[in-house]
């Protein structure tokens, strides 16, 4: 069933992982797909591939999601080119580590560019072209409830920070018929977060279900909220972890 039928989603930082399976779920829902990516333009090509093979549209944008003035006009570009937007999927992410003694200013200043500022960027340039069945989805971290190690103080800032943006933004979007809401995924296998990585037995053994989660287990939820079905979801917050902070 083509539930988004007629509709336009853009997903940043869709060239891979998460972002990729939530492109491609919202495209087997019938929905035409950009896709922003910074580096990996073969990646984004092949995603954008698989979409048009699905009969939908399909586009990427190298756009750098830590660059306000790139993402804004960006966001404008993807609407007018695709003649609307109704869905907006705040993906993009980067992760830093490093413990508080040496972390770089640089740092954490592109921390907060992507993960966090971005967000706030690209939701209100998006909610300008969105009307009443708008969706926005912003994507944290299970680690914004509890970090488990030490070295990730600030990336766990900046997604705990996107509870309080997402609140806040389903308040001054609902009145125009636009929700916002936060997707927590916990270990997802990824080339980022490979289910046979280093570290993967240490989070296998912190989870209720002890196994890594798939994209598609994330992008799921987040076809289900950008539904019809999902139109009361508002403000909320919604754990896709295996259980690892239950």
């Amino acid at each position: 069933m083509s539930t988004l039928k007629g509709k336009t989603a853009l997903i940043t930082g869709a060239s891979r992982g998460i972002g990729a399976a939530i492109a491609l779920r919202l495209a087997q829902d019938g929905a035409d797909v950009a896709i922003t990516y910074t580096s990996s333009e073969d990646k984004a090509a092949a995603v954008v591939a698989e979409i048009e093979a699905l009969g939908r549209r399909a586009r990427a944008y190298r756009i750098d999601s830590g660059d306000a003035t790139a993402l804004r006009e960006g966001i404008d570009r993807i609407a007018a080119e695709f003649s609307r937007l109704d869905i907006l999927v705040n993906n993009a992410g980067v992760l830093i580590a490093g413990q508080v003694a040496d972390f770089a200013l640089e740092d954490f200043d592109r921390t907060m560019a992507v993960n966090l500022r971005a967000v706030f960027v690209a939701t209100q340039a998006a909610a300008r072209h969105m009307g009443d069945g708008g969706r926005i989805v912003n994507i944290g971290s299970c680690l914004a409830q509890r970090t488990g190690r030490p070295g990730i103080a600030v990336y766990a800032a900046s997604k705990s920070a996107l509870t309080g943006l997402t609140q806040g933004f389903a308040r001054d979007l609902g009145a125009n018929g636009i929700t916002v809401n936060l997707v927590h995924p916990g270990p997802t296998d990824t080339d980022m977060n490979p289910a046979d990585g280093a570290r993967a037995d240490l989070l296998r053994g912190q989870m209720a279900i002890p196994r890594y989660g798939e994209g598609v287990n994330i992008a799921s939820l987040v076809a289900w909220i950008a539904s019809e079905e999902g139109r009361y979801a508002n403000g909320a917050s919604f754990a896709v972890d295996g259980g690892i902070n239950a």
